[in-house]
């Protein structure tokens, strides 16, 4: 199979889709593997070290587009790259279709076949793909909070850990997940005041049982988290339903009632946010302020530290990739089903249920297609 790696252009992500290591997997199971110049530069990974992978390295997107049977990359294609698209080609990476309907538009047309890192599954129903970028953004939204918490930055003046004498920082992390779980041990690893909110009573025990009595949970409520956002110094928005659309937990007259120079981190910014203000941001403009509450809602933080994610990420999609290239993707897909929940659009059909609902589109199961000749 011919294989294209191209570089990243959504604002200030420098992650590549491959690095020189993935790569060689690919080439020393007999493919071809393109990457475009200078994707893995910023990082670290130079195109020499591609070339002496075995990848062939091209100067622009088109030329990988033009060629590729499966275009591996890590975030959503922008504007520019949806023209280059090609019917029946594979798509593999990080789509977040629910809350874009204007992409999920142009893929039906173009007639990919497109897998979602964020929907595939393993054998205990958990979402591998998605598991290594929610420790990166978990761990990341304790950074940049307690960042916009100084008072350079329009925030409060509030050090997370405190100091001796002083009171610590009081940090409301909604949803138990690995987004939650990892902000929690950050927080409480800078000496926080950490509270985790979630509606499941088996994730609160478990994490009380991870963290100990420094960690108080709460169980979810529209009034729990009211009252527990209003007192606090940084809220952290962990939810996810995969695939759907993020549900708005803390709504606007609850951001009101939070003091002036408090923090919003909606990580589920990816699906939409799980406030009524949030809004996708940018690398380059990471913050805006509704009611006195700065709200960091970065769409593709991991970027931040390109390196270490794209390290994680690729140690988790390169037996995938490799499944796919080796089989192709109707063989793959049909012999493993946690892949399959990854198929999000197909020859024109949006056979993810959640995406199909959630955006008005006929559902249709990706096993139908699996066993049909397209055209």
């Amino acid at each position: 199979m011919i294989i294209g790696i191209p570089k990243e252009i959504k604002n200030h992500e420098y992650r590549v889709g491959a690095t020189p290591s993935m790569v060689r997997a690919l080439v020393d199971a007999g493919h071809q593997v393109l990457v475009q110049s200078q994707a893995g530069t910023k990082i670290g990974f130079s195109d020499e070290m591609f070339k002496a992978a075995g990848a062939k390295i091209v100067q622009t997107a088109k030329e990988i587009y033009d060629v590729a049977e499966m275009v591996i990359k890590v975030k959503e294609p922008q504007d520019s790259e949806f023209p280059l698209l090609k019917k029946g080609q594979i798509l593999f990476c990080y789509l977040h279709l629910a809350p874009d309907p204007i992409q999920t538009e142009q893929l039906i047309k173009s007639k990919v076949v497109a897998i979602a890192y964020e929907t595939v599954t393993d054998t205990q129903g958990r979402l591998p793909l998605l598991i290594p970028m929610s420790e990166m953004a978990g761990r990341i939204a304790i950074q940049v909070g307690a960042t916009c918490l100084q008072l350079n930055m329009g925030g409060k003046g509030v050090l997370l850990g405190g100091v001796p004498g002083v009171a610590p920082a009081r940090v409301v992390v909604i949803g138990g997940g690995i987004v939650g779980t990892e902000s929690a041990r950050m927080a409480l690893g800078l000496g926080a005041d950490v509270i985790i909110i979630d509606k499941d009573l088996n994730r609160l025990r478990a994490l009380d049982a991870q963290f100990g009595p420094r960690l108080k949970t709460l169980y979810s409520s529209p009034l729990t988290i009211e009252e527990a956002i209003s007192r606090a110094d940084l809220v952290i928005g962990a939810v996810l339903i995969p695939g759907k659309t993020a549900p708005k937990l803390i709504t606007r007259q609850m951001i009101k009632k939070m003091t002036p120079g408090s923090v919003i981190v909606d990580v589920a910014i990816d699906q939409g946010g799980c406030t009524e203000t949030s809004k996708p941001t940018t690398h380059a403009d990471p913050i805006y302020i509704v009611d006195d509450v700065i709200h960091y809602c970065v769409t593709n933080m991991p970027g931040a530290c390109a390196r270490t994610s794209t390290q994680a990420l690729t140690n988790a999609t390169m037996d995938y990739a490799l499944t796919i290239a080796n089989k192709g993707w109707r063989q793959a897909l049909l012999n493993n089903v946690g892949l399959r929940n990854g198929l999000n659009v197909c020859y024109g059909q949006v056979t993810n249920e959640s995406v199909a609902h959630d955006l008005g589109y006929n559902y249709v199961p990706p096993e139908m297609l699996l066993h049909e000749a397209l055209v």
